[in-house]
């Protein structure tokens, strides 16, 4: 699957350089110009791997933005900005950023800092949780006596869905939307049944792993004791 990158830069002839380049990397790129466009496309974008903010934005602040991510999806994000001295690099950390990269750069070392970011958040490919091991690569289940469990492929979409995006709570139409797609018409009961697949597949585990939030969705919750 395509790493899905969120581009924020309004300078048109950097982002349109920095959108093929990345493209050429094999990244999935959405290029946005303004702090209006971004959240608009935060409101609706499935999840994301990376976001590359610029600072200066014509209508509000990258700093702005980060905050919102922050709140919404517990994605990686970078800065790269002409705003480089001590307090705004200070501020752009404090915000949680994994780089902050001045203006002018290296292409070569924003392509290679994005990689490290990409792979210091790459997906965990195995979890153990009480007496069962979850093995992503594999997409199976295996128990305390080595016996592994297979679920249906979408099943274990939204169980990886749920890790992955913990503790954020995550709404019926989130999951359909990422797991089936806008193609498929399946409905909010196809989602609640899969929890309940999910649940039983872990009945064993004395903990509560997948909660149900009224009103809202489902969320991963799971302390390791």
């Amino acid at each position: 699957m395509l790493k899905r990158i969120l581009l924020v830069e309004d300078d048109p002839t950097l982002g349109e350089t920095l959108r093929e380049r990345l493209q050429k990397e094999s990244y999935e790129v959405f290029w946005k110009h303004d702090a209006r466009s971004t959240r608009e496309f935060l409101q609706k974008a499935k999840s994301l791997d990376l976001v590359i903010l610029d600072v200066g934005l014509p209508d509000g602040s990258g700093y702005e933005i980060a905050q919102e991510i922050r709140a919404k999806m517990p994605t990686p994000f970078l800065f790269v900005t002409a705003q480089s001295n001590a307090e705004d690099r200070l501020r752009g950390f404090e915000l949680g950023a994994e780089e902050y990269i001045p203006k002018p750069f290296h292409l070569k070392e924003l392509l290679l800092r994005v990689s490290h970011v990409l792979k210091n958040h790459a997906p965990q490919r195995e979890l153990q949780v009480g007496k069962f091991l979850i093995q992503f690569a594999s997409m199976s289940v295996k128990d305390e006596k080595g016996q592994l469990q297979h679920p249906a492929a979408n099943d274990f979409k939204v169980l990886q869905l749920l890790i992955e995006n913990s503790p954020r709570v995550l709404s019926r139409d989130d999951i359909l939307n990422e797991v089936w797609g806008a193609d498929k018409f399946p409905n909010h009961r196809t989602v609640d049944n899969t929890i309940v697949r999910l649940r039983e597949l872990f009945a064993d585990t004395e903990a509560t792993l997948i909660r149900s939030v009224r009103g809202v969705g489902y969320q991963w919750f799971y302390e390791d004791k």
